[in-house]
């Protein structure tokens, strides 16, 4: 799987729960909150939080660019929550001065899933490599996926009222979702973004 420790973005949020996430997979884990710690990494995750804060706190540690750089250059990313808002090409809801590292070809509502007081926590169901067992997911704040772009994959779907709404999807070195895996046991998503770390370093041996 490679010797690349993966980053966790922290800056603010559930950082602590993914570093145990990613370490319960036997993966070494290095916290990033200044430019020079991105240097080296195989990936790095972007942990559920408050997305304007992150963003306040990316320009002032003059991360955003340098971060916005290596996901463009193709670091496997994975965004949880706030990281999905920052991950996605277009944020409705958000801040004008909200950073933006257009990872992901989506179209996000900030809180689309209502406020604190709508948090809830529910199973969905999974597809591609998390089909089978449904997954236990819990929404805080959570964004909504509201378009996805022609290369976007839906890896884990949220049955509501209305049909269903894409809650975990991927494109190319990207993983993103509006719900917090790193607040559960189930570590089937971390299993998927540490697969697509491993298969990038392999595509660089070669």
């Amino acid at each position: 799987m490679g010797t690349a420790p993966i980053g966790v973005l922290a800056l603010q949020g559930d950082v602590a729960e993914h570093r145990k996430s990613l370490e319960d997979l036997g993966l070494e884990v290095r916290l990033v909150k200044t430019v020079a710690a991105l240097d080296g990494l195989g990936g790095i995750v972007l942990p559920g939080g408050e997305s304007t804060a992150i963003s306040l706190l990316l320009r002032s540690a003059g991360l955003a660019e340098p971060l916005r750089l290596a996901v463009q250059r193709g670091l496997p990313t994975f965004g949880t929550c706030a990281g999905l808002v920052l991950l996605a090409r277009t944020i409705r809801d958000g801040r004008d001065d909200q950073v933006q590292l257009d990872g992901i070809d989506l179209i996000v509502r900030r809180n689309g899933f209502g406020r604190q007081r709508n948090s809830f926590e529910t199973t969905i169901a999974g597809r591609g490599p998390l089909a089978g067992e449904p997954l236990r997911a819990i929404f805080i704040r959570a964004p909504v996926i509201e378009h996805l772009g022609m290369d976007v994959e839906v890896l884990a779907e949220l049955e509501t009222e209305d049909g269903t709404t894409p809650v975990l999807v991927r494109s190319g070195h990207v993983l993103a979702g509006s719900f917090h895996p790193e607040l559960t046991s189930d570590r089937r998503v971390h299993e998927v973004f540490a697969a697509m770390v491993a298969s990038a370093d392999l595509a660089g041996t070669l």
